[in-house]
């Protein structure tokens, strides 16, 4: 769902010299059409050879700032944002592109907020008295064609509200044909919302709307996410011999208490930790989550957040909620379904209850034998958290021959790693480095996936997947930003040195909600940090895997961890990356391939 505060070589000449006859004339004159047509085969390959090159042309000038060193960085730390400095320990220093590319981040991520700071709960938004109505739902409509629906929502008394900023989550389905995909939601900060779906499939097909959290409550977000970005703590353990003491860590520590600082040398991500009162900082020995700060709500504030009232709550039609659609012929349908724009919303569709993209070709990997075909002979890093993770636990138990090597790695945490000695297949997952709310990780494998990235030679064979999000939920947008902003250029620097490498972002995905849950991993903190992801990442040779929409088109209820179909189509886009299906393109790019290699 994308929710918009506001429409959200050397030439010559040959001359013939006057002495010569026309006997010695006539052969030059021919010889001079021969060199002429050569020459012109010669452009032409060349301007097809040029062509599929420009496809490879992530890596150059414009993306040069993306790896500039330190001492290319301004001098000034502040930006022109208006907000809140998070913490004492994070001095960053930003170039001037940096600094413009943070604050068109947080441009778009603006959300618009209540006229006041404080509204009664029965002025919030009731999504019992709000309603949607289908624009001409009565109307003949053909596949590809735009339906519109108008949402209006309305407060406990039952009146309009005048202003917008509430987060809807919005579908189209179809269940005997477990179809679906997402809206696009519009807010006219009016207390009204139009939704733009594009009908992808024949048959009756349903609208559903519903109210993830009020804009009241999206205030109280945004006030956690950056006042109290305590309220998920940290842990670490320190021991030497038979003492042993534990400590409060995080990416900034309150007081003036000691602290143990295990700032990372090479990217400068910051953590630390309370010193311990008898060992020494070298002790520590593992990290794992504290737990979660409780109260962190008034009484009034915590009815914005209540299960079967306003999170997560359907809001119904005043009218008709379905609507007729008509088929296309099938050289309509493959035009339709083929978008060369990267923007193409949404970006794929269920249809018996397989993914189907608009923007690459997709295979279904169903038998275990065609997965160990296109993984053969390649190396598989798997870089993030838990949702990744289901991945490497997939492939693991779905392919026979991928064997998991017992490394004596926590469950649940890793590093894990399996092994297809027969096809030559490495595959391996590691989890990013802290904030990370997992339980026990000793402090050896606390690593970064930027310093990861860094020790991969890379090249054809290997394949890498990427994703971090959900554990930065509680923090400042400036935390994400410059982990992100590591990675990518850690991303870049691969890719400069291997550009055969390839690299995909699994995108975040919508869970399922709770009053407490919301507090710490709302699908709206997981949607605004899904929208810089994307954009940091953009325009760099990366591909993406969309499992946002992926996991709200689907009919299965939201979970943090997806159920298998979910994870299966998933996979599906990943690995028809990882080994892109013959296509009529993909043939002309070889025989322009086996061309250009005769003239050479």
């Amino acid at each position: 769902m994308t929710l918009m505060p506001v429409d959200y070589g050397h030439h010559g000449s040959i001359l013939p010299e006057r002495e010569r006859d026309e006997e010695i004339m006539w052969p030059s004159f021919c010889k001079i059409h021969i060199l002429c047509l050569g020459l012109a085969v010669l452009a032409v390959l060349v301007f097809v050879h040029n062509f599929f090159q420009l496809e490879n042309l992530d890596h150059d000038t414009g993306l040069k700032w993306l790896i500039e060193d330190d001492d290319q960085q301004s001098s000034s730390q502040a930006t022109k944002i208006p907000r809140k400095l998070y913490c004492g320990y994070e001095h960053q220093v930003l170039s001037k592109r940096e600094q413009r590319e943070e604050e068109s981040l947080f441009a778009a991520i603006q959300w618009p907020n209540p006229p006041k700071n404080k509204i009664p709960f029965v002025k919030s938004t009731d999504p019992s008295h709000s309603n949607f109505v289908i624009l001409n739902p009565y109307s003949h409509f053909r596949v590809g064609d735009q339906l519109e629906v108008l949402v209006y929502v309305k407060d406990y008394q039952g009146k309009p509200k005048q202003y917008g900023g509430d987060y809807l989550h919005t579908r189209i389905h179809s269940a005997h044909l477990k179809a679906g995909a997402i809206g696009r939601v519009v807010d006219y900060q009016n207390g009204s919302y139009r939704v733009f779906f594009t009908l992808l499939w024949p048959g009756e097909i349903t609208v559903s709307v519903s109210l993830v959290h009020p804009s009241e409550g999206i205030q109280v977000l945004q006030r956690l996410r950056e006042e109290r970005p305590d309220r998920v703590y940290f842990k670490s353990l320190f021991k030497s011999g038979s003492v042993s003491e534990t400590t409060v860590c995080n990416v900034c520590l309150p007081g003036d208490m000691p602290v143990c600082n295990f700032t990372d040398l090479y990217t400068g991500e910051p953590w630390f930790c309370y010193k311990p009162r008898k060992l020494s900082c070298a002790t520590r020995t593992s990290h794992y989550k504290g737990g979660y700060q409780k109260v962190l709500l008034t009484s009034e504030e915590t009815l914005l957040f209540q299960s079967d009232v306003n999170i997560k709550v359907p809001i119904f039609s005043s009218g008709p909620d379905r609507v007729i659609v008509s088929p296309l012929g099938h050289a309509e349908m493959d035009s339709l379904e083929r978008s060369q724009s990267p923007d193409v919303f949404p970006s794929g569709y269920y249809y018996q209850d397989e993914w189907r993209p608009r923007t690459q070709w997709i295979q279904h990997f169903n038998k275990s034998s065609d997965i160990t075909e296109c993984l053969q002979g390649k190396v598989i890093h798997l870089f993030g958290d838990s949702t990744v993770r289901q991945w490497f636990e997939y492939l693991t138990s779905f392919v026979p021959d991928l064997v998991e090597l017992n490394l004596g790695s926590p469950k649940n945490v890793g590093p894990f790693m399996s092994v297809d000695i027969k096809h030559n297949i490495l595959l391996k997952f590691r989890c990013h480095g802290p904030p990370i709310r997992f339980t026990t990780v000793f402090s050896s494998e606390l690593h970064y996936i930027a310093n990861e990235l860094n020790r991969i030679v890379g090249g054809r064979n290997t394949v890498i997947a990427i994703t971090i999000w959900s554990h930065f939920s509680t923090f400042p947008v400036e935390v994400y930003i410059r982990r992100l902003r590591n990675i990518r250029r850690s991303v870049v620097r691969l890719l400069d040195r291997s550009p055969k490498t390839l690299v995909i972002i699994r995108t975040a995905n919508v869970q399922e909600l709770g009053p407490e849950v919301s507090l710490f991993n709302s699908d709206w903190y997981s949607y605004q940090l899904d929208t810089i992801m994307r954009k940091m990442f953009s325009g760099i040779g990366v591909y993406f895997v969309d499992a946002w929409e992926m996991s709200l088109a689907h009919y299965l209820p939201h979970k943090l961890h997806p159920e298998e179909v979910i994870v299966r189509n998933q996979l599906d886009a990943f690995l028809s990356l990882v080994c892109p299906p013959e296509t009529y393109y993909s043939l002309l790019r070889g025989i322009h391939n086996q061309m250009w290699s005769l003239l050479l």
